[in-house]
């Protein structure tokens, strides 16, 4: 056997094992005897480098360091899921199916843990692995390849040959630790006298974004897969046929995973699984029901955040007992004044909780808090903290009602509590605390992202009096940054180009940024469409033409109409847009000639991509489908048209080739 041949049978091998330890959790070797077979084939490659290939066993690590994380825009968004917090909402999501689908049957179902990790997407053209990302805000995520690559449970290539695989495989999964795998972890962190981790989520995801991928590859990272996004050359009639191949392909499916016969059955899952949650090797924080038939799921369709035909069983929150220590009060960017109460700390659902927000003196009263009270904590939802109800029995004697101060903690400004309103707020919109706040929100990811403007640099520079309003950041100079504390003269660079970069941005991420009250980045979203991103319309709108708008409603109108009225929020908008904020218009402004229309493509096309002709459709007011169904209005086919094709064939619709729908496009 020469060189060559003998290292890919070492790959091979290698492969092989991994499939059979991650995939099938039944290994054949010892770990000594893999390490063995792994040094063999280092040493072979590094003797003959002109062998070595990308999907090597051996180049999962060795890049080096990244300087910054790029972004990756994904083919179909990551959706979140909506949740149901008992039975009867579980119960209510079904109901809310049949409806739709305008017939009582029993729907096969298929049911899931849901995993407390990290959500990735893994890219495969022709069975080889090309990048990674992670959710990011549903569109775009950060490109995390080269740390994906040290997670020896992902594939580097298809277990096919290559001419089956798929041209285009888009792979959704979970990254997680075990629990046994976190408690080791943190005890090399407290042996290395390192901070220790809060709780296996947040050790995964911070492993995940490490610039330095030979870091994620000393943590202990899996990864159950769970999801298709885009798959070219190759369809499925149910989830479970797709989850079945994902298996044969190499990728780790959770063996929890079942189908279920109707709702009844769904129930019974997830009460089974919440009742050994504990026992299970990983953190999970309830299961999540999907529709297995995925012409199905075509018909139910999708929310703009969330698909109809998928729903997140919560478990009811973990509770502990601990003591109120203190109530301090805490000032959010809208001067919003919030009792907050600091705890003796508590692990509640595998998270140490010290602050419990109380929310208002309303909520206080109705549960008579007091410092020095025992307390019931849970997690709602597994996520925020809250102090369930006071155990009575154990209060001190002598303890005093709390009863918030009506002056500011951080201004001494008075507090202002409207009538009918439960939160008070501080009136001085100069504020330190809510000026801090404000530039936290405008600078953060999903607003205008100026990487490197973080908490502490913005408190230097709000106390510095360098700052006082957003608009004041796109005065900074790299002389005044450099001269504050931890602040090198080249970090001061970097910090200003970020600035600098930012200007360039899009109206819902501007709009976001500006914190008008009750406008979510959805809500700008919804804002940038309705005004085809033109900000001096939206600036000038009144109350009557924002309740046209779908999804804007009497008080978010008036919150809006408030919020140009003042006129520091016009005057602060005008600076940012004089000193060098640039919108960029990303409204096609297209005839919207395929409204009520759906899509399907199928094949390989010659001019544009399947992706492509979806984008055409949708910049047109139509929708695009990945299944045909009674609902298909058109199948776009072109080259090796498979199953669709003849669906529509026997479903009777219209069949165009690339060159008819280009014409109808025209």
């Amino acid at each position: 056997m020469n060189i060559r041949d003998n290292i890919q049978k070492l790959r091979n091998e290698i492969n092989e094992h991994n499939y059979r330890y991650y995939v099938l959790d039944d290994p054949l070797i010892s770990d000594v005897e893999y390490d063995r077979l792994f040094k063999k084939l280092q040493n072979l490659e590094k003797e003959n480098p002109n062998f070595i290939t990308p999907d090597s066993p051996t180049q999962r690590v060795g890049a080096p360091p990244l300087e910054g994380f790029g972004n990756i825009k994904h083919r179909i968004p990551m959706q979140s899921l909506a949740n149901a917090m008992d039975t009867e909402e579980i119960l209510a999501f079904h109901d809310r199916l049949i409806r739709r689908l305008g017939e009582q049957r029993i729907i096969e179902y298929i049911a899931e843990p849901k995993l407390d990790g990290l959500a990735v997407e893994l890219v495969y053209e022709n069975g080889k692995f090309v990048n990674g990302s992670t959710r990011g805000d549903g569109t775009t995520g950060e490109n995390i390849t080269r740390n994906l690559k040290t997670i020896r449970a992902i594939p580097l290539a298809l277990r096919v040959e290559a001419h089956s695989a798929p041209a285009l495989l888009e792979v959704r999964g979970e990254v997680f630790i075990r629990k046994d795998d976190f408690n080791k972890l943190n005890k090399q962190q407290e042996t290395n006298d390192k901070p220790v981790f809060a709780n296996p989520r947040n050790a995964a995801a911070g492993s995940l974004r490490q610039l330095d991928s030979s870091i994620t590859a000393k943590r202990p990272l899996s990864i159950f897969c769970y999801q298709a996004g885009v798959i070219e050359g190759i369809s499925f009639e149910t989830h479970s046929e797709f989850l079945k191949e994902l298996k044969n392909w190499g990728f780790p499916v959770n063996p929890e995973i079942k189908i279920l016969k109707g709702i009844a059955e769904a129930i019974t899952f997830h009460s089974d699984l919440e009742s050994r949650r504990n026992s299970l090797p990983y953190e999970i924080d309830g299961s999540v029901i999907k529709v297995n038939n995925y012409a199905l799921r075509e018909e139910l369709g999708v929310r703009s955040r969330s698909p109809r035909w998928a729903i997140a069983g919560k478990f009811k929150a973990q509770q502990e007992t601990s003591v109120i220590e203190d109530i301090v009060l805490s000032v959010g960017r809208t001067g919003a004044v919030t009792p907050v109460a600091k705890l003796m700390p508590v692990k509640v659902g595998g998270v140490v909780v010290s602050n419990v927000t109380l929310h208002n003196q309303d909520e206080i009263d109705r549960k008579d808090i007091r410092v020095g009270d025992t307390v019931l904590v849970q997690r709602a939802g597994d996520v925020i903290p809250q102090v369930v109800k006071v155990i009575l029995e154990k209060r001190p004697t002598n303890t005093q009602p709390f009863k918030m101060s009506n002056s500011c903690p951080e201004c001494n400004h008075d507090v202002f509590r409207p009538e009918g309103e439960v939160v008070a707020r501080c009136q001085n919109l100069s504020c330190p605390a809510q000026v801090k706040r404000r530039i936290e929100h405008f600078v953060s990811k999903n607003a205008m992202d100026i990487d490197g403007v973080g908490e502490k640099l913005i408190d230097q520079l709000v106390e510095k009096k360098l700052i006082n309003s957003v608009d004041d950041l796109f005065s900074l100079t790299v002389h005044q940054l450099s001269e504050l504390e931890r602040m090198a003269e080249k970090s001061a660079e970097n910090t200003i180009n970020a600035i600098n970069n930012s200007k360039t941005t899009t109206f819902h991420r501007f709009v976001h940024a500006l914190g008008i009250r009750n406008v979510g980045e959805h809500g700008a979203k919804v804002l940038e469409k309705a005004f085809a991103g033109n900000i001096e319309k939206f600036m000038k709108t009144n109350i009557e033409d924002l309740e046209t708008i779908d999804e804007v409603g009497p008080i978010v109108a008036e919150t809006i109409v408030t919020f140009w009225l003042d006129e520091t929020n016009v005057n602060i908008v005008n600076n940012c847009f004089e000193l060098g904020v640039v919108l960029e218009n990303n409204q096609k402004n297209l005839d919207q000639i395929f409204i009520g229309k759906t899509f399907v493509f199928t094949g390989s096309l010659e001019t544009i991509t399947r992706n492509e002709g979806k984008e055409i459709v949708e910049d047109r007011g139509g929708r695009s489908a990945g299944s045909v169904s009674s609902k298909t209005d058109y199948v776009v086919a072109g080259e090796n048209a498979g199953s669709k094709l003849k669906k529509a064939e026997e479903l009777g619709i219209p069949v165009l080739t690339e060159s008819e729908f280009m014409d109808l496009v025209k």
